[in-house]
């Protein structure tokens, strides 16, 4: 794996590479950084070239006060793709990049062969059935979206919050080693680090506004909804199926046991396994036509 800087959208992006062949982009979640996918990138990095970038605000990418409607920060994974020289590519997004991931494959359709929507449910889809049960199971889309507070609160304790975060999202509590979870710490440890996540959720009122717009437009590369089936505000709160039923017209669907909301480190060779089979096409279609 290599470290990279690249310059897209007025906005200076790290990204990892890995691999020769169609290219595949990996888009992390809340609160993680490219690092989240450690697990599959040396897999899949055997056919496919991979990217896997910090998104705005988060990791070594910088953390501007604006631009994080999902709409931009798809402008920025487009333009990042221009700077990789590619004109199209699977698009697999978890969590928070596979909002980003959503709003790609809607705004550049022919940038997009195929798209992974994992452990994701659209923001939209949250604040349209916002009850108090609802409300309940996703406080921090509401925390994460007060100003100033959360950066606050949690300034000088990120070890104490990412804990309480990455454990209480995973079926297995000790799922993360002290090494592993100081990535994270040392991620959200620096300078805009807390900011730049908080501004993600800030940015909730224009990406329902976005959403809204093409809501009955269905994403039309083939589509493959994962997800983890014990987590409390997802697998297990969450009908995935039709849910993503409506968002998507030619939709596949793999649940894994035994799993939270972090299906990518928390059964990795499940979650690479899927991920092979799915991408296969676009692998065997590019080598057909280079």
């Amino acid at each position: 794996m290599k470290h990279h800087t690249a310059y897209a959208n007025d906005l200076k992006m790290h990204y990892v590479e890995a691999g020769e062949g169609p290219l595949v982009l990996l888009l992390h979640g809340f609160p993680e950084t490219w690092f989240a996918w450690r697990h599959q990138i040396p897999v899949l990095a055997r056919q496919y070239r991979v990217v896997a970038p910090d998104l705005r605000g988060y990791g070594e990418t910088a953390k501007p006060m604006e631009g994080y409607d999902k709409r931009n920060m798809a402008r920025d994974i487009r333009e990042l793709m221009d700077t990789l020289g590619a004109t199209k590519a699977a698009i697999v997004g978890h969590d928070r990049g596979a909002r980003v991931g959503t709003r790609f494959v809607k705004d550049y359709p022919e940038a997009t062969d195929r798209f992974v929507a994992m452990d994701n449910i659209p923001t939209r889809i949250i604040y349209e059935r916002m009850n108090a049960e609802v409300a309940r199971k996703h406080w921090f889309f509401i925390f994460n979206s007060v100003l100033d507070l959360p950066e606050l609160l949690i300034s000088g304790r990120e070890e104490a919050w990412l804990r309480f975060i990455l454990s209480g999202w995973c079926y297995n509590p000790e799922l993360f080693t002290p090494e592993e979870m100081a990535v994270y710490v040392r991620a959200f440890s620096q300078p805009g680090g807390l900011r730049g996540a908080f501004n993600d959720y800030r940015a909730a009122k224009e990406d329902v506004a976005q959403d809204e717009e093409d809501k009955d437009a269905l994403i039309s590369c083939p589509t493959l909804v994962l997800w983890g089936e014990d987590f409390e505000s997802g697998g297990k709160m969450w009908d995935f199926r039709e849910v993503w039923t409506k968002m998507a017209s030619r939709v596949e669907f793999v649940s894994i046991p035994r799993c939270g909301h972090l299906p990518h480190e928390e059964k990795p060779e499940e979650v690479t396994q899927a991920l092979l089979k799915f991408l296969e096409p676009w692998r065997l279609n590019a080598r057909q036509n280079p």
